[in-house]
């Protein structure tokens, strides 16, 4: 399949500190930039895992021994690196943008640019697509998608459009949903308010918010003492979530401190946060808004 180039290749998999037999996982695989970048710093008795939901990507698979293609959501990375007899890994790999293939192909219903049927979904066998959230969903609840998930100002008043055309029969389309919402697209900031309202419909349709703090979760467990993770996120609600979570191991609130003020935290940052240089997003705009983290197990 046609897969763009990976972003932030070196620097991500740089972050890894890849050990020549050491076991690592790449959980959103897509089209294998970054896994095979892995391969290369492997020995012969290294062991890449790698995660991908999307079926596309099964056709990216790379043929090594080392590397072994689970095509399922990451979600469940722990349920099944053990069915593969792994309990802990030296390092974790995410990119957590949709692949330049997925926005690319009109019928995903992933990009602004396509006219295409309301889908979205990553994982092609889900019953949520983008049409049950706008034809299906209350009025409240599509408020609180676009409001959360698009931090849309206009959500309230965007949610009431949906629901009174919904009255004349479903919205089955991407053009259908962009002419309903046309009055809040206003030609000089159209590109971004459309992409906001996309961002929304498909972190909802893909539970994308709930699914990284499942990852997240995970990571204590699964990796080693001294294992890295090494993650790329694009918008500011993923990456709050990264940076919250490598600095107290929290999701919101604050941990418990002892008499002190100490507390313990189950990761340590390693650097700062990186972006892509003007000459890589030059080359490749779907990295324009990346953010990688770098976390350690302590």
């Amino acid at each position: 399949m046609d897969y763009h180039n990976a972003v932030l290749l070196k620097e991500t998999v740089d972050g890894l500190d890849v050990k020549p037999d050491g076991v690592y996982v790449d959980v959103t695989f897509g089209g294998g930039g970054h896994s095979r970048e892995i391969l290369k710093r492997l020995g012969p008795k290294g062991k890449l895992y790698a995660f991908d939901q999307d079926k596309d990507a099964l056709l990216n698979t790379i043929d090594d021994n080392r590397f072994t293609l689970i095509n399922e959501n990451f979600r469940f990375i722990k349920r099944f690196l053990r069915f593969y007899g792994v309990k802990e890994v030296d390092g974790v790999l995410a990119d957590f943008g949709v692949s330049s293939h997925q926005f690319d192909v009109a019928e995903r219903g992933f990009s602004t640019r396509f006219e295409a049927d309301l889908d979205m979904r990553m994982n092609q066998d889900s019953q949520l697509s983008a049409f049950h959230v706008i034809n299906k969903y209350e009025e409240e609840q599509l408020k609180n998608v676009l409001l959360q998930y698009g931090e849309l100002r206009q959500a309230p008043a965007m949610a009431r459009v949906i629901i009174e055309e919904r009255v004349h029969g479903d919205i089955k389309s991407s053009e259908h949903l962009k002419e309903v919402l046309k009055k809040f697209v206003k030609h000089k900031n159209e590109h971004k308010v459309l992409a906001q309202i996309y961002q929304a419909i498909r972190i909802e349709v893909n539970q994308e918010i709930e699914v990284l703090k499942e990852l997240l979760s995970q990571m204590p467990e699964v990796l080693k003492v001294g294992g890295r993770l090494s993650f790329i996120s694009y918008h500011s609600l993923e990456d709050r979530l990264v940076k919250r979570f490598i600095r107290n191991g929290l999701f919101e609130g604050e941990p418990v401190r002892d008499v002190y003020g100490n507390f313990e935290v189950p990761l340590r940052k390693v650097g700062g946060l990186i972006v892509p240089s003007k000459t890589e997003i030059k080359e490749n705009n779907r990295a324009r808004s990346a953010k990688l983290r770098v976390a350690e197990k302590i």
